[in-house]
C-alpha cells in the first residue's frame, strides 16, 4: 500500500507557530506587574495551607493582596489615561 501524504510543508502560517507580535508583547509588558502580583498571591495562600494559621500568613496573605489591588489600580488608570485613535473622545 502507498502511503498518501502531504510531500511540501505546509505553506501559510499556523496561528501557533508565530511569534507574538510587537502589539501582544506590549500589552503582556503592561500586565505583567498584575500577573507578578498575583502570583505572590497565590504563593502566599498556598504557604499558608501547610500549617496552621498564624499572623506571618495572614499579615504575608493582606500585603500580598494589597499588592495585587495596588497593580489593578495601576493597570486601570494606565488604561484610562491612554488616547485612542481617531480622537474620540
Amino acid at each position: 500500500m502507498r502511503h498518501i501524504g502531504a510531500v511540501q510543508v505546509v505553506v501559510t502560517a499556523d496561528d501557533f507557530d508565530r511569534e507574538p507580535t510587537l502589539a501582544e508583547l506590549d500589552a503582556i509588558e503592561l500586565e505583567s506587574p498584575l500577573i507578578l502580583a498575583e502570583v505572590d498571591l497565590l504563593d502566599a495562600q498556598i504557604k499558608a495551607m501547610d500549617h496552621p494559621e498564624n499572623d506571618v500568613d495572614t499579615r504575608r496573605i493582606r500585603r500580598a493582596h494589597n499588592r495585587v489591588l495596588a497593580a489593578r489600580r495601576d493597570a486601570a488608570n494606565r488604561t484610562a489615561n491612554e488616547v485612542l485613535p481617531g480622537g474620540a473622545a
